[in-house]
């Protein structure tokens, strides 16, 4: 439970940003490189290398080496283990919303 507690807060942090949020987005069309994630966002490479680093600690972008060229590739499984715990909170939410509801309409004459 503490190692998918885990994966869980890297996923949430890697997705706090919104320079990250960006890149995965991008990646969803295709491979990318280092270089045309950062353009974009204009940032350095180093900087841009930095945020590809958290968002592949939480295992959502690989990075292969091909010559100088560093390729990013998405890999969106880890965002299904977030959908799921939020999806608990939308089966909450919408659970109070019809109580709600259902009071109002008791209350109609």
């Amino acid at each position: 439970m503490a190692e998918r507690s885990a994966s869980l807060d890297g996923v949430f942090h890697a997705v706090a940003h919104d320079a990250r949020r960006s890149m995965l987005t991008r990646l969803a069309g295709r491979e990318l490189t280092v270089g045309e994630l950062a353009e974009p966002l204009h940032m350095s490479l180093a900087a841009a290398s930095k945020h590809i680093k958290v968002l592949e600690r939480a295992g959502l972008v690989s990075r292969t080496v091909v010559g100088r060229r560093h390729l990013c590739r998405l890999d969106a499984s880890p965002l299904a283990r977030a959908d799921e715990w939020l999806r608990f909170y939308e089966r909450y939410w919408h659970e109070q919303l019809d109580s709600l509801d259902q009071l109002f309409r008791a209350d109609e004459p």
